[in-house]
């Protein structure tokens, strides 16, 4: 784990069969209102559940996961994390949200081969994801987590209910699989997801003052050089169409 501030730390994932995405914490660890953002992959709960231990955070002060999309690296773990707290609240964009709560997986999984595969590594049933979410997420909804104002920005392309967490003040981005700190986007090419939307999206990150890049996946970028975002929109945007 790392703290990037004093109400941030990153609990980096940790890849095995197939990605397990970060998990990041937002809040004071002496206080009542901790977020989660991102589950990661199955069979991570005890991982990232010591991580807190550690951080002296206690399963009842965790009131809230925020899933930037529900693609399977980021959602496998949530129903572990569900047994384990059970009050803690889910929330998504709206567009995923609704597909969760009627049960359509492909929003999970992104293509029937990789869930056949998935299921076969690891046991799971159809139906293990259908879920309620109790909020559902938009562009411009302004969330106040533990004092801290964080904006929604609807992203989609690598999915169709990808979000960033915008901190204005403090210029960071929570940025999914949108955007990486190795010039690398998300992939284009699975359930919801359009390569139009997703270059969309790159030109609308350039146009964000940010300090700090925390994405879902590889390093995380402490010090973003001026320009970084519109050097990785340029890089892919003849890809995108």
């Amino acid at each position: 784990m790392k703290r990037i501030t004093e109400g941030i730390v990153w609990i980096p994932g940790q890849d095995q069969f197939i990605p397990d995405a970060h998990m990041y914490v937002l809040g004071d660890p002496k206080g009542d209102d901790i977020t989660l953002i991102d589950a990661g992959l199955m069979r991570k709960s005890d991982y990232k559940l010591k991580v807190l231990e550690a951080l002296d955070i206690e399963v009842s002060q965790v009131k809230r996961l925020i899933l930037t999309h529900s693609h399977l690296d980021h959602i496998g773990c949530l129903p572990e994390l569900k047994r384990k707290i059970p009050h803690m609240e889910v929330w998504l964009h709206t567009l995923e949200a609704e597909e969760l709560e009627v049960g359509n997986e492909m929003t999970v999984y992104g293509m029937n081969l990789f869930k056949t595969m998935v299921q076969a590594q690891f046991g799971l049933k159809d139906g293990v994801f259908k879920m309620g979410v109790d909020k559902r997420l938009n562009e411009g909804d302004q969330l106040l987590l533990d004092g801290i104002l964080w904006e929604v920005l609807h992203l989609p392309g690598h999915s169709k209910g990808s979000i960033g967490l915008y901190n204005r003040s403090s210029r960071i981005f929570i940025s999914g699989d949108t955007i990486y700190s190795d010039y690398a986007i998300g992939r284009f090419d699975l359930y919801g997801a359009d390569p139009k939307e997703l270059r969309d999206s790159l030109e609308r990150i350039v146009g964000l003052e940010i300090d700090v890049l925390l994405p879902g996946h590889n390093n995380i970028m402490e010090a973003v050089p001026d320009g970084y975002a519109r050097k990785v929109y340029e890089q892919w945007k003849n890809y995108l169409r």
